[in-house]
C-alpha cells in the first residue's frame, strides 16, 4: 500500500522558513511524479511544488523563489523547504502523488504575524 508521511509542520513567525519532509513507502520517489499541496482555511487545495521524476520541478506562482522541492531518493522522501513564510501561507500541507490520486494526512503550518 502507498503511504505518505508528513512531518515537519509547526508554528513559525512571518518571515521565518519551515522544512517539510514526506516519507513515502509502497512508491519510489525516483519514479514518480510527487508534490506539495497546501489548504487553507475554507479553501480548496491548491498546488504548491511539484518534482518529477526525472528531478525537474515546478512551483506555484505565490512561491517560486521562496520555495524550493528537493527529494532524496535513497531515504524515498521529498521535501518542502519554505523561506520568507507569510501569514496567508497558513494551511495544512499534504504530500501527494498526484497521477495516483494518493494524499498524505497532511501537516500543519501555521505562520503568524
Amino acid at each position: 500500500q502507498v503511504r505518505l508521511v508528513e512531518s515537519g509542520g509547526g508554528l513559525v513567525q512571518a518571515g521565518g522558513s519551515l522544512r517539510l519532509s514526506c516519507a513515502a513507502s509502497g512508491i519510489s520517489t525516483s519514479l514518480n511524479d510527487m508534490g506539495w499541496y497546501r489548504q487553507a482555511p475554507g479553501k480548496q487545495r491548491e498546488l504548491v511544488a511539484i518534482i518529477s521524476s526525472t528531478g525537474s520541478t515546478n512551483y506555484a506562482v505565490s512561491v517560486k523563489g521562496r520555495f524550493t522541492v528537493s527529494r532524496d531518493n535513497p531515504k524515498n522522501t521529498i521535501y518542502l523547504q519554505m523561506n520568507s513564510l507569510k501569514p496567508e501561507e497558513t494551511a495544512v500541507y499534504y504530500c501527494a502523488l498526484p497521477l495516483s490520486r494518493k494524499w498524505g494526512q497532511g501537516t500543519q503550518v501555521t505562520v503568524s504575524s
